[in-house]
Parts: structure tokens; sequence; C-alpha cells
């Protein structure tokens, strides 16, 4: 048993100010506020706690990237991640070959069954050209049934999401198709208009892939898929708070718009992050990093990014002006939701222990998972080896 104590408990009802969290091996059994009926294991005045985040778009960092499918290599990448409060990531992959594809997803389902990864995000291939970002156009193609079914097959139930543009030939049958399979659609990397979107909303789609981008913005006449996808009650809608894929401003008018209930925050992170400025590989094509902004060597796109979630969740509270519940539920809570994963999440009794640390500036400054610290300053190494 390990009792934290005296911290600004974040639960999804409340901020509890103190609060408290009790961890018995890998659960949460107890949240309460005030003072607890025993000494604290952890005195972590001063100190926010708040649940574990779950990013479900990432594609790397920390030097490596989930696209190689690589034990040692994706479980580096998880680790990064959860140094940075992620303690719950999908892997998601980009454009590519129907072989390679293939061969991503039946080596990463296996770590998706090992626990390194939650699920895996198949990320394109069947996009629109004209919205493709970073994806190697070469690679583009409409959404063919046996493909698929062979993709969730090779998968063994570990594929979560699937990214895919409706209007491109088949698309709507590809969203029931993956729908009926129990794999949550997204909508991204599109140029539909508002009416095909709602139709594959109808048709069952759920999210919206990093909003904003990879589609039309929102014009008055034409309000497209951000229209779409923001008001429809159905739908979740992935942010990528790195104040540069989105401006705050926009963010905040998003995320109140959709609600932190069908709001969640993502990274879409690639290999740089956590890593220096210089030209990196995304799926094959050559990116380049400056001031933490990835484009496209060959071409002005933007490529990913070098976002790590707690970086998101400070962003959300200091520039797009959310209090830390509603950062906690758009981190944590609304994705985790928005996939079943009903142990995580938030801080509760009978969920996991993930969670994280937080200091008055909100950087992190330890992490824990399933019950056991993964990360914290090495100035706290006494601190936390409880």
């Amino acid at each position: 048993m390990t009792l934290l104590a005296n911290a600004k408990v974040v639960t999804p009802d409340e901020i509890l100010e103190p609060g408290w969290v009790e961890v018995d091996g890998e659960r949460i059994v107890g949240v309460g506020a005030g003072t607890p009926d025993r000494p604290a294991d952890l005195d972590l005045s001063g100190r926010v706690v708040v649940p574990g985040f779950v990013d479900t778009h990432v594609h790397g960092g920390g030097g490596g990237s989930y696209l190689r499918a690589d034990p040692e290599e994706t479980a580096r990448v998880a680790a990064f991640h959860r140094s940075h409060g992620t303690t719950t990531t999908f892997a998601s992959l980009v454009s590519t070959t129907a072989e390679k594809l293939e061969r991503q997803v039946a080596a990463t389902s296996d770590l998706v069954l090992d626990g390194v990864v939650a699920g895996i995000h198949l990320e394109g291939p069947w996009i629109s050209e004209v919205r493709r970002g970073a994806h190697d156009p070469a690679y583009l193609r409409p959404a063919e049934p046996a493909e698929l079914d062979r993709l969730l097959r090779l998968g063994k139930g570990t594929v979560s999401m699937v990214t895919l543009a409706p209007e491109l030939p088949g698309g709507l049958d590809a969203v029931r198709q993956v729908t009926d399979a129990g794999v949550v659609v997204a909508v991204g990397h599109s140029d539909a208009d508002y009416a095909t979107v709602i139709a594959a909303v109808d048709a069952g789609a759920r999210v919206a892939t990093h909003l904003f981008n990879g589609m039309p913005p929102l014009h008055h006449r034409a309000p497209g898929p951000v229209g779409a996808l923001l008001e429809d009650p159905r739908v979740t809608v992935e942010l990528i708070a790195d104040g540069m894929h989105v401006h705050p401003g926009v963010i905040a008018v998003a995320a109140r718009s959709a609600g932190p209930g069908r709001t969640s925050l993502v990274t879409d992170a690639m290999t740089a992050a956590g890593m220096p400025d210089g030209v990196y590989d995304l799926g094959g094509q050559s990116v380049r990093v400056d001031h933490g902004l990835v484009k496209l060597v060959h071409g002005d796109s933007i490529a990913g990014s070098t976002l790590t979630m707690d970086a998101a969740f400070r962003l959300v509270v200091r520039e797009a002006g959310f209090d830390l519940r509603d950062a906690a539920r758009m981190a944590a809570t609304t994705p985790a939701a928005t996939f079943g994963l009903a142990d995580v999440g938030a801080l509760a009794p009978g969920l996991f222990a993930d969670l994280v640390v937080l200091d008055e500036d909100l950087r992190t400054v330890a992490v824990m998972r399933r019950g056991g610290w993964v990360a914290h300053e090495p100035a706290s190494d006494e601190l936390f080896s409880h």
C-alpha cells in the first residue's frame, strides 16, 4: 500500500485541495479530500496529481519510431512518452505499401498484446491526396474491402482506430466495414464536403483526426469536415495542442464548442520529439525540425510534431484557459472513454494506478504506471524510492 497525500488531486468530478490517493499493487484503492486517517508514505505538498495521459495518436519520440515495429525501439518510444506522463499510448502507422503495412500490423499487434502499447492506429493510406500532409502520395489509395479485412485479421483485435477519407471511392462502405469489425473510424486527411462527413458519421465514424489539420478550413458558406465534426455530438475531436498546428485561441474555441467530454488532446509526435533540431525520417519522407516545428524537406506541409502530452496539458491550461479538471479530461478521460479503455483515464478507485505528479508550473515531477514509479526528477530520487 502506498499513500500519496497533501497534493492538489484532480478527479473527474472535482479538484481535491488538499487530497490524497492510495495505491495497492497496480490499482487505486482510495481517493479523498483532506487529511487521510494514516500517515502518508509520500508528502506531495505543492504538487498537482492528475491521471496518466492517454495519447491515441503518436508515431514516435525520443529518437525512435513506432513505424519500424521493432520491439526494442517501440519500448524506447513508449518509455520516452511515459517520462512525460503518457501512461497509455497507441502506435500510429502511416501510409505505405500493402505488404509493409501488413508486416507492421502483424509485428505491432504482438507488442499490444504484450502491453507495450495499447493499440494500433492506421492513419492512411486511404486518404485524400489533396489533404495528404506528410503522407507519401505514392502510397495513397482507396480502401479495398479485402485489404481492410486482411489488416484487421492480422491485427488480432489490436487495431483500435483507422483514419480514412470518406469521399474516396468506397469510402462510406469502408467506414461501415471497419465499424462493424468493432474498430473506431476517424475522418481525417479528407477533402470531403459537409454532407459527406455527416454521412460518414451516420455510417459509424466517431473521431476527427487532428481537427483543422489535413482538411479544408472552416468557411461560413462551406463548413466542410471541421463544421460537421465539431458540431456532431457523436464525434470526439483530436487537437494537437502545441500552439503551432492550431493556435491556442482556436483550441479554446473548438474545445469549448465540443466540450471537454468530446475533445481529445493528441501529440501526433514523431521521431524528433525530445531530440535536437535537424533532418529526420517520417514514413520514408525527409522532414526538417526547426525550433520544434516539423516540416517536409521537399514541400511546406507540417509533418507530425515534437509535442509531449505534459506540454499539451500545460498549453490548454496556461494559454487556452481551461481549468485543471477539464484539461485532465481532454488529456486522459475523454480519449480513454472514446476507445472503451475502462481501466485508465481517471483517478478513481478500481482503476489502474496511472498518474502524473506535476509541480506548480505544471511540469512533470514523477510518473506512476500500474502502481510503480517509472519516471521522476533525479533530485527526487530519495523521495520517490518508496
